[in-house]
């Protein structure tokens, strides 16, 4: 599902029954090579993408004329390499786009980038040289930042799937989920449920340092207050040492409910000289996912930080299945974009391509989608600023999006809560801009 979020344009999604029956989608690729995109081939039949000579001068196409000539997207995604499993599978989520959006008019040009940057420049080349009005891509910031120039050079936009925020603006907007947004959702929802003082433990790496500086600029706009903040080494193995500096721990607590154990006037002794136990925070943010995030939350209560009074938070990493079998986060809430139009594509994508889609798959369905609309105006394909950055927004697989002239996206995002059986919306997603008050 895609459309524009306005009252006049919006181009309804083709029915599902109607594009699986479709035997093939032709993709024009580098080289003049055509690739059959049908959603029952499997990747490996896909002819092998080669990219142009490196040094290879940069001269675009003419622009086709408004009345029925080809337009041309391309879109750069490390087809073989590190990431070729995730590449491959944006692409398949581009043309389910294709299938759901787009007419005959539209021509999707795949380029493989090979997860570098160098790899991703001459992709870019070719793109601009075969006559590509919008490149899509690449993923990578190293990427972004090397097809920046030459999209820049030829004045052909890109929306890429990278969350570099340095890179945005000049011709550059970024599709990928932004942690500054989650955090800002999820922190003004946690101060509307009585959350005054915040903590968090975050990896020493870029996104840890993102994420506490947006945690420290959330608290602030929200008039509450950010009481600790614990950075540990992101190979540290043990983390109980940063818990224990978190919370403010003197003692262990299986030491502490020993003593506590002893009988009579010795006991009770023992007892009256154990310092109390005082957690400084109502809230604390966890920026991690996946086992790493499932290693540190079990800490928190083991020493005192109950769930049942302590707000547990995360980001969009924490938007993964499973979660809640680790009983430390059950209840936590995160923000992310709501699910329910996620979930249907994620069915589509299984019985499309026999296997589940990997979170980023969206970005690329979104994407692809949004050169679909925009392609199909009534006067002509327009990707100018203009067009990409309509104040109304747009609305795809992930909620609502808008696209700003500095290049970043805005997203309408929901909060969750974790569950052993599922994660659930506890406060909706706005379904427009105007809702936001913006």
């Amino acid at each position: 599902m895609f459309r524009l979020v306005s009252r006049h344009l919006a181009y309804p999604r083709v029915a599902a029954a109607a594009w699986l029956v479709l035997s093939a989608l032709a993709l024009a690729a580098c080289q003049g090579q055509t690739i059959t995109g049908s959603p029952e081939q499997p990747q490996a039949s896909r002819p092998p993408i080669q990219p142009v000579p490196e040094n290879a001068p940069v001269t675009q196409t003419p622009l086709p004329s408004p009345g029925g000539a080809k337009v041309r997207v391309a879109l750069l995604l490390p087809l073989s390499g590190q990431n070729a499993a995730l590449g491959n599978a944006m692409l398949d989520a581009a043309q389910m786009a294709l299938y759901d959006v787009a007419d005959d008019k539209l021509e999707l040009l795949p380029h493989d980038t090979q997860g570098t940057a160098e790899a991703a420049a001459v992709a870019a080349r070719a793109a601009v040289n075969e006559g590509a009005r919008l490149i899509i891509g690449p993923l990578l910031a190293a990427e972004v930042e090397a097809v920046k120039p030459v999209a820049r050079a030829a004045s052909v936009p890109v929306v890429a799937f990278s969350t570099a925020t340095q890179l945005a603006g000049d011709g550059t907007y970024l599709m990928g989920f932004l942690p500054r947004q989650e955090i800002d959702r999820v922190v003004a929802f946690a101060h509307s449920r009585g959350a005054n003082r915040f903590a968090v433990i975050a990896p020493r790496t870029p996104y840890g340092e993102i994420a506490v500086e947006a945690l420290r600029a959330a608290t602030q706009a929200n008039g509450a207050t950010l009481e600790r903040i614990e950075i540990y080494d992101p190979g540290q193995q043990d983390l109980t040492p940063s818990v224990q500096h978190l919370v403010g721990a003197t003692m262990d607590p299986a030491v502490r409910a020993k003593i506590l154990s002893k009988p009579g006037a010795a006991g009770a002794a023992a007892a009256a000289e154990l310092p109390e136990i005082v957690i400084p925070f109502d809230a604390v943010l966890m920026p991690e996912g996946g086992t790493r995030l499932k290693s540190v939350a079990p800490l928190l209560p083991y020493y005192d930080v109950d769930p049942e009074k302590v707000h547990f938070l995360g980001t969009g990493l924490w938007d993964e299945p499973g979660l809640g079998t680790e009983p430390a986060l059950a209840g936590g809430w995160y923000a992310a974009p709501p699910p329910g139009a996620r979930a249907d594509f994620d069915q589509r994508f299984r019985e499309l391509y026999r296997r589940p889609p990997p979170r980023l798959a969206t970005l690329a369905y979104d994407a692809a989608a949004l050169a679909a609309v925009l392609a199909r105006n009534a006067g002509g394909a327009d990707f100018s600023p203009a067009a990409l950055t309509n104040p109304s927004g747009f609305a795809g697989v992930d909620g609502i999006f808008r696209l700003r002239a500095d290049g970043l996206i805005q997203r309408g995002l929901a909060v969750l809560e974790v569950h052993r059986n599922g994660n659930t919306v506890i406060s909706p997603a706005p379904t427009t801009f105007q809702a936001l008050g913006y």
